[in-house]
């Protein structure tokens, strides 16, 4: 099909129908602008299909014109990964219309929902069918399992359920040249070749665009158990983790470290929000057991381990929660804790992994550094520990210029990066690379796993029109 670049727009708005894009600049501007402000960019149109033959449509009319496809979900992305390039000749495919739950087998443990289903959605349709859908972000009332997918979103349960991947059967993708290929398969077991699957997923929408997937589901939790404790040592969080999850039986399902100055800015910050514990200590985990058994004895296994992880100094004091209420009152720590440092000035980023044994060194080592670049810096290291994964989060000195600190983000990322790269970590655990990590990517990237990289790129989307400028430098 060959189609003028003049006569492109009005085919795509034939495409979606009369609902289906946005064309006025001030309707356009909330689809073009990254979450925190930091990446804005601009589109010929913002164009919203109902259906997967839609999209294909829209990929087909694109690739014949040559237009570039920003593929977006809830836009919540915290790498740029969604937002247009700034000379405006893309489009931006939202598929937020999208949002349907296509079918639920609770015998089969799986869910088929459409790319544009809020993750907070699925975990109620789950729910509603007295399943669970473990994937839980802050941002799970916003957004998307498109976006979930293409990021390969983690979360606070993927210590005991994994990441997307993890949780993926099949998927449906339309492909670089409007081809849909219908992977949506729910076997545990197809041993016929390549994963074509993992192809796309945490592939940022540069491969494809995922419309569909199918979804594991895992049985409902009868019995959780919440804990907040304190102690003195990084180092004494590592080991507590690991006795948490041999004296759980493997039911350990959250692990969160919270730092002293974390919870500092939450309390400061977000109103209604106290330290549970006595006294302030310089670090905190948060952890959760679950049991899909009721009266499983989940409570007073974890007091005999909190107890005997108190005798021999690993834990400081702690508290158990004593009602779903108070559960939540602990979780809502976790959830301030980020809310605050936003009110603390300019913050640099960093969403990293190691293995979990160099977790505490690798926190010691970035702090001494970044703090020997710059006394005052205020890090905030929290996050997923039990599976690896660092917020290594860097907030300005009280007083700074926020602009001037902003502006040294590439100096505290490779700072980072280096020690993460020494002890055999990632410079993205959950996020993406997007934009923003996209030229630190061959720093910390084979030569030859970049060229496997762009030889994909090359073989699945010749033309380069899938979100171009993510995750592989120019």
């Amino acid at each position: 099909m060959t189609i003028t670049n003049d006569g492109a727009l009005d085919a795509l708005k034939a495409a979606v129908g009369p609902h289906g894009f946005i064309a006025d600049a001030a309707a356009m501007a909330p689809f073009l602008i990254e979450e925190r402000g930091l990446y804005r960019g601009a589109a010929r149109l913002v164009v919203r299909p109902a259906r997967t033959e839609e999209v294909a449509a829209v990929v087909r009319i694109c690739a014949a014109a040559r237009i570039p496809i920003v593929p977006q979900g809830g836009n919540t992305g915290l790498v740029g990964g969604a937002v247009p390039p700034e000379e405006g000749g893309a489009i931006v495919l939202c598929l937020g219309r999208m949002n349907r739950v296509r079918a639920i087998d609770a015998i089969d443990h799986s869910i088929t929902v459409e790319a544009g289903c809020v993750l907070a959605e699925v975990q109620r349709a789950a729910a509603e069918a007295d399943r669970l859908f473990p994937l839980s972000l802050g941002a799970e009332g916003s957004c998307q399992i498109g976006g979930n997918l293409a990021t390969n979103a983690g979360g606070i349960a993927v210590l005991r359920y994994g990441s997307m991947r993890d949780l993926t059967l099949g998927i449906e993708v339309v492909l670089p040249d409007g081809q849909v290929w219908d992977g949506l398969r729910a076997l545990r077991k197809d041993n016929t070749g390549y994963d074509l699957k993992q192809l796309f997923i945490g592939s940022e929408g540069t491969l494809g665009i995922i419309t569909a997937a199918t979804l594991k589901l895992f049985p409902r939790p009868r019995e959780v158990e919440t804990a907040f404790l304190g102690l003195a040592r990084i180092e004494d969080a590592m080991a507590l983790f690991a006795r948490a999850r041999a004296a759980s039986g493997d039911q350990l399902s959250a692990f969160e470290l919270i730092p002293r100055l974390g919870l500092e800015m939450a309390m400061r910050r977000v109103p209604g929000i106290a330290d549970p514990l006595a006294s302030l200590h310089r670090w905190n985990v948060l952890l959760e057991v679950s049991s899909s058994q009721a009266e499983s004895g989940l409570r007073a296994a974890l007091e005999a381990f909190l107890a005997a992880a108190m005798r021999d100094g690993l834990v400081a004091d702690g508290v158990i929660a004593a009602s779903t209420a108070q559960a939540r009152a602990l979780w809502r720590i976790r959830e301030g804790m980020v809310e605050g440092q936003k009110h603390e000035g300019g913050s640099i980023k960093h969403d990293v992994s190691v293995p979990v044994s160099q977790v505490a060194a690798l926190i010691l080592a970035a702090t001494a550094a970044v703090e020997a670049r710059l006394p005052g810096i205020r890090p905030v290291a929290f996050g997923h520990v039990g599976d690896g994964n660092v917020h290594f989060n860097l907030s300005q000195p009280v007083g700074a210029d926020t602009p001037a600190f902003l502006a040294r983000w590439a100096e505290f990322n490779h700072i980072v990066h280096d020690l993460v790269r020494r002890f055999g970590g990632s410079i993205s655990a959950e996020h993406g690379i997007g934009r923003m990590k996209r030229e630190e990517l061959p720093r910390y990237k084979s030569t030859i796993e970049l060229a496997l990289m762009r030889k994909l790129k090359r073989a699945l989307d010749p033309g380069g029109l899938m979100n171009p400028g993510k995750i592989l430098p120019d």
